[in-house]
């Protein structure tokens, strides 16, 4: 689980990065594209938008896979194992051990009072 969680950490930081970059390379939309990649924006390897869209669509690929591993990170964060109920359906507890101190070492088989708040005590044996 462990190995899961710093795996799911790891894309989360490398998306988290990506998205910063890329929304720090687009321009806004009355920027001109030919600033960024060089006056000849046209013969360049997406063509004169192709690059704008090819950053936006990364953008939100990177942001879309952000947001599942935040939400898969919180849904293992917040996980816990249930104890499993009783034949009676009652979560079972463990008895309570008594400490030595409290037994004097002369008493004779007398046992320590027990709160009558304890469940089952009630029951005859």
């Amino acid at each position: 689980m462990l190995v899961l969680k710093t795996l799911i950490i790891v894309v989360q930081l490398l998306s988290a990065l990506g998205v910063i970059g890329l929304v720090l390379l687009q321009h806004g939309k009355g920027a001109d594209m030919g600033a960024a990649f060089g006056s000849g924006a046209s013969g360049s390897l997406f063509g004169a938008t192709g690059s704008a869209n090819f950053l936006s669509r990364t953008t939100a690929v990177l942001a879309a896979v952000f947001f599942i591993s935040t939400l898969t990170l919180t849904y293992l964060g917040s996980y816990h194992a249930k104890p499993s109920a009783g034949l009676l359906g009652a979560v079972a507890t463990a008895p309570v051990a008594a400490s030595s101190a409290a037994v004097p070492a002369g008493a004779s088989g007398a046992a320590p009072a027990v709160a009558a708040s304890t469940p089952g005590q009630d029951v005859p044996k």
